[in-house]
């Protein structure tokens, strides 16, 4: 039997994505309603400029007073779509005093604050929920941490940002050069004005420190997920994946330790086979590769942004929350039991791809080969080639930790035959 008395919405910003919230709210209202078991309304709608015209939104709803509005009392959810640290951790604390759930798409602030925020909700019993925070319409949250809470995950990682995705698909597929790439991204509109917390990793940080606390039942926060962007990637990395066999994505990256004691979080790019799943993943599509000991190894694939599909998964929590609302239930909080190592990006193993500009005479390539022995990296293979005195070598590794590399790196510096470090790039998903 349904309720008759509707469950009142805040709306904490009406841009993009706050705008197709409301406009889904009103047109799906019978729908959501039947879902539920009770109507949902929307009782108010905080923004920045008021005087905007905003289709489909009754005028009287619309307030600047976003603190008022959470603190009414009489609030059952607030959805927070306005972005950033500040006013948004402040708002969405003062809605759990004041008896409202919060559904967020903030990975900032969840990535930074999120243990905060959920004893925040744990103290005052309400929900915290966020599944528009990482990877858009794609369920990927509510899936790790309750559709896999019985199994043990190992190993997450994904394209989750799709700016750059669309960048390097662009520059893979036409050979186009970094910032050709960026600027048609710009035109299309995938790409901000200011594009730097994407290519430079940062908004693909914040996701991956979500996942791997949910993955692992470990606080992770933004500052223990190493961040390297990708402006630095060139048609000649493209060229170099393609004889390998290769593509070259950023990776969010979350991963178990073989232990089992410790966990690691970084963002990067890195060449990936042709073969993985997510080497076919094109344009402005975000996909995360989750590995498990029981389920095995699963992809989920969809539109990573946008204000329809984000708009998606803010209404699908919309519809949890109210649901736990009306049975006088929580949904699953914040699990840390497990409070897991997070270690540093030097005790990360994996392959690599070095590109060497070498002096082309007898014994450079015994040289370098004794700096990798010396530093305990084992080869893979070797390809030289070039003319007139000036050489290229391009070095794949077997599996070793970053600190290694590292070292290897300096050391070959060092050498009077090695020119420079033309590149560096991590080979991921074998």
């Amino acid at each position: 039997m349904m309720r008759t008395r509707p469950l009142k919405v805040a709306l904490l910003g009406c841009g993009v994505v706050g705008s197709e919230v409301a406009r889904i709210m009103t047109t799906h209202a019978d729908d959501l309603a039947a879902r539920i078991g009770a109507p949902v309304e929307l009782a108010g709608v905080a923004v920045r400029r008021p005087d905007r015209v905003r289709e489909g939104i009754d005028q009287a709803l619309v307030t600047t007073d976003a603190t008022a509005l959470v603190k009414r009392g009489d609030i059952d959810v607030v959805v927070e779509v306005i972005g950033g640290i500040e006013p948004a951790r402040t708002l969405i604390t003062t809605a759990f005093e004041h008896g409202a759930s919060v559904v967020s798409a903030n990975k900032a602030l969840l990535a930074q604050d999120g243990a905060a925020l959920h004893a925040a909700a744990e103290e005052h019993d309400k929900d915290l929920y966020y599944e528009a925070a990482v990877a858009g319409a794609i369920p990927l949250i509510r899936p790790l941490r309750e559709s896999l809470a019985g199994d043990k995950i190992n190993r997450v990682m994904g394209i989750v940002n799709g700016t750059t995705n669309f960048i390097l698909d662009k520059m893979d597929s036409t050979g186009a050069g970094y910032q050709e790439a960026l600027d048609e991204a710009t035109a299309l509109g995938y790409a901000e004005a200011d594009p730097t917390a994407d290519v430079e990793g940062f908004d693909a940080a914040a996701k991956a420190a979500i996942l791997a606390g949910i993955a692992f039942h470990t606080r992770v926060r933004l500052d223990d997920v190493y961040r390297e962007g990708m402006t630095e990637v060139t048609a000649a990395d493209f060229a170099s994946a393609k004889e390998m066999g290769c593509t070259i994505k950023l990776l969010a990256i979350c991963e178990r330790a073989a232990d089992g004691a410790s966990v690691t979080a970084r963002v990067h790019p890195a060449m990936i086979p042709l073969s993985h799943p997510l080497a076919s993943v094109r344009g402005a599509y975000n996909a995360v590769f989750v590995e498990s000991d029981a389920a095995g190894q699963l992809m989920f694939y969809g539109p990573g942004a946008g204000g329809s599909p984000t708009a998606s998964a803010v209404l699908g929590d919309l519809v949890a929350v109210c649901r736990n609302r009306l049975s006088g239930a929580t949904g699953p909080g914040e699990s840390a039991y497990a409070a897991l190592t997070v270690s540093p990006m030097g005790d990360v193993v994996t392959r690599y791809h070095i590109s060497l500009d070498v002096a082309d005479k007898p014994g450079v390539l015994a040289q370098v080969a004794t700096v990798f022995a010396e530093h305990g990296v084992s080869i893979d293979t070797v390809r030289q080639s070039g003319k007139d005195g000036e050489a290229s070598l391009v070095v794949v590794t077997h599996r070793a930790s970053d600190a290694a590399l590292t070292g290897t790196v300096e050391a070959l510096r060092k050498l009077d035959t090695v020119r420079g470090v033309a590149s560096i790039m991590r080979v991921e998903g074998e």
